[in-house]
């Protein structure tokens, strides 16, 4: 997928180009055990249905399901993957504390617009023998994914080309909405967003529903493409999701918007905007 001996291309570009983070030519997916990597596809299954599942409840789950696993095994193993449930946790569990936190600004804000509202989001997408993360920017009105990247870590500079990568085919947004978590609060991020004139909105801790509509992305994602396949490697994973997020935008109606797809409103509203400017 990657030649390092490429005449005119280098390795930065050829991963751009195939919508992979830098690190995952440098990396292998990382390798577990054939029963943690079950395990983490049961608590993935889970998180979707229940997000406010802690260590505790997911342990609990699994053990009511014939699993002998003990709760510092499932936090370890939620961890990795990137979960946490939805509940309020003291702030000593901030994992980065020197990094400022911004206001949500989307309460009582009415979105109606493309490129009004952006939003961004990290999953975990589990492969026969091992695992990857996915982040996906979204436009808020439309629910059109504008970019995405895969990665081996959790690394910001996959988000970050992620969002430059939409920026520079879409456009910038007003407000660029997105959890608190590290890659997002981080100084490369929030200098891109800075540099690009574009305010920056931050969901108050827990509170997973002010992001509801990539979360809803991601169960669509996992239900309908990740859980039916077992990727073998990033290349088949990349070139999976990447049509399934093709149908997503182009052919997959939404009954809240009016049974038009993602494309069908972002293109439509967007040549409104112009027209009227």
């Amino acid at each position: 997928m990657i030649d390092p001996g490429h005449p005119r291309l280098s390795i930065v570009r050829q991963c751009e180009l195939v919508s992979i983070g830098r690190s995952s030519f440098y990396r292998e997916p990382t390798p577990d055990n054939a029963e943690n990597l079950l395990l983490m596809r049961l608590i993935d299954e889970q998180f979707l249905e229940t997000p406010w599942y802690g260590s505790r409840q997911m342990a609990r789950h699994l053990r009511r399901n014939g699993w002998c696993v003990g709760r510092h095994r499932v936090r370890r193993l939620m961890t990795k993957m990137g979960l946490a449930p939805i509940y309020q946790r003291p702030k000593t569990s901030e994992p980065h504390p020197r990094h400022k936190i911004y206001p949500y600004l989307l309460r009582h804000l009415a979105i109606e617009q493309p490129n009004q509202v952006w939003c961004a989001d990290i999953t975990y997408i589990q492969m026969r023998r091992g695992f990857l993360y996915l982040v996906a920017i979204m436009d808020w009105a439309s629910r059109k994914v504008l970019a995405w990247r895969l990665s081996n870590t959790m690394d910001v500079e996959f988000c970050v080309a992620a969002l430059e990568e939409a920026i520079a085919r879409h456009g910038r947004p007003e407000i660029f909405n997105t959890d608190q978590g590290s890659q997002f609060t981080s100084f490369a991020f929030t200098t891109t967003l800075k540099n690009a004139g574009i305010r920056i909105s931050m969901d108050g801790r827990g509170r997973w529903m002010d992001n509801v509509f990539i979360e809803r992305l991601w169960r669509s994602l996992k239900y309908e493409c990740v859980f039916l396949n077992a990727f073998e490697t990033g290349s088949e994973a990349r070139s999976g999701i990447g049509r399934w997020i093709s149908y997503y935008n182009t052919d997959r109606p939404h009954s809240a918007l009016a049974g038009r797809t993602p494309d069908e409103v972002y293109d439509m509203q967007a040549n409104e905007e112009k027209l009227a400017a």
